[in-house]
């Protein structure tokens, strides 16, 4: 699995401000419909619902929100960088600027934990993340995440 599987270029965007987690979600969930037709409030109950489970702010300014949601055949990602963080109730008590959302079929199983490790692992990547905070083009953000594989890898 790589990021381009997962993600598309409708799939990524640049908020410049946002006023809570909420507001975050909705944000989330509108990218997810435009770029992938998922029905966006049935999108931010189940994030909203994961949320319940535990935060996702996995620190360092990252965020991963993900849910399992009916109709959708593969797993699918939503990038949001945005311009001023907030407070995501992360593990290291640091408001979030860059969020990775993923959304898996119902009945994904190994495929969804692997997506999310993908995107786990590289967005730990400190050079990464300060690249994507140094552009506010959501092209060249998408090429960024995409390629960053095949860098690292050569």
């Amino acid at each position: 699995m790589k990021f381009v599987d997962l993600l598309k270029p409708g799939a990524v965007k640049v908020v410049s401000a946002v006023s809570s987690k909420k507001r975050l979600m909705h944000d989330v969930a509108e990218l997810a419909e435009s770029a992938y037709g998922l029905s966006a409030g049935a999108t931010v109950e189940a994030l909203m619902e994961r949320e319940l489970l535990g935060p996702t702010g996995v620190g360092h300014g990252v965020a991963l929100p993900h849910a399992r949601l009916p109709g959708l055949e593969e797993v699918a990602g939503a990038f949001i960088l945005l311009e001023s963080p907030i407070d995501f109730d992360a593990v290291d008590r640091q408001p979030v600027d860059l969020i990775f959302s993923l959304f898996a079929p119902e009945d994904a199983g190994v495929e969804h934990l692997k997506a999310l490790a993908l995107v786990s692992r590289t967005l730990r990547d400190q050079a990464l993340c300060a690249k994507l905070r140094a552009n506010r083009d959501a092209g060249t953000l998408y090429t960024i995440l995409t390629e960053f594989e095949a860098v690292k890898a050569a």
